[in-house]
């Protein structure tokens, strides 16, 4: 038998070679390639088919739409950024097998706008500014709406004061001489609009209904309406002076060492001690006190008790 080398050079060297040896060797190729070591070729075949089924069905495109993704809003650290969209809907592009495997709660979108200056604003939202946390080979498409109204507010801070709020006063009979809060200032931060209008910061609610003296209340909370600004300091310490109801009593007398002049004047205290209150425990002088008017000099165990109001001399 010809071997296909000789068939070949035969079919080369002599043009006028007769058919039966073109056919002879036609035969012998054929064989070659179909019947031996066929089940060799037979099991790369499958294997290149498998890496070829494998290969195009990875890169099968497909779509699918995500409604309700949360979108965060990004800018500079001293901004407050506000817009009535707090969701988008989301279009995204690939191999349908990696697009199964995206879990909905894991998937948030966000827009940087740091270089955008403070005031209302309308931002776009596109595919080239909007970042979503899509797993390799998966692109975003499309987004719903593709623009969105913002407001940017500058934060700032400022100083002001700490009252003491009192949910219910002492018991029939008493009343609050008055408190003092421990720091009474403090710092707050917030939005531009909400802090410059703001005049003062409260403590959590006291209740005083079971007090009969003074007392200090220590470590209450301050806080402020508007979540989006914050205290400095988040508790303070409010000392409380509480006694016995005030009362208002008027005296006229006269002036020590100036017998033509009488005095005028009210004392404002505790009921049980202004009841009790006799002219002689009391002394008006002329010009002693530092603007060269007169005074009324009380006994010294009512100094932190009673108050002198509306003196007159005539």
């Amino acid at each position: 038998m010809l071997s296909v080398t000789s068939v070949v050079n035969l079919y080369v060297n002599d043009p006028n070679a007769k058919g039966a040896e073109r056919t002879l060797f036609i035969r012998h190729l054929l064989r070659k390639i179909f019947l031996e070591d066929w089940a060799m070729k037979l099991t790369a075949l499958v294997i290149t088919f498998g890496l070829w089924f494998g290969v195009t069905g990875l890169s099968t495109p497909a779509t699918k739409r995500f409604t309700s993704v949360p979108l965060n809003i990004s800018g500079p650290d001293d901004a407050e950024i506000t817009t009535p969209q707090s969701d988008i809907e989301i279009v995204v592009s690939g191999d349908k097998r990696k697009l199964d495997q995206i879990n909905k709660p894991d998937l948030t979108a966000n827009r940087d706008v740091t270089n955008m200056p403070a005031g209302d604003r309308v931002i776009s939202l596109m595919p080239e500014n909007v970042v979503v946390n899509l797993p390799d080979g998966v692109k975003l498409v499309e987004i719903f709406p593709i623009r969105i109204p913002v407001r940017m507010e500058r934060i700032v801070e400022k100083e002001i004061e700490v009252h003491a709020k009192i949910s219910a006063g002492p018991p029939a009979g008493f009343e609050v001489y008055g408190s003092t809060v421990v720091p009474q200032k403090m710092r707050v931060r917030g939005p531009a609009s909400f802090i410059n209008t703001l005049e003062f910061v409260e403590t959590a609610e006291i209740d005083l209904s079971d007090r009969r003296e003074g007392f200090t209340a220590r470590q209450i909370p301050v806080t402020l309406a508007n979540q989006k600004a914050a205290v400095q300091t988040t508790v303070v310490d409010v000392a409380f002076r509480i006694g016995e109801r005030r009362v208002e009593r008027r005296f006229t007398m006269p002036v020590a060492l100036y017998p033509d002049l009488r005095a005028t004047f009210v004392l404002y205290g505790p009921r049980s001690i202004l009841l009790r209150a006799r002219a002689d425990q009391l002394t008006v002088e002329y010009g002693a006190a530092a603007d060269g008017t007169g005074r009324v000099i009380l006994p010294p165990e009512w100094y932190d008790q009673v108050e002198i109001r509306d003196l007159r001399i005539e």
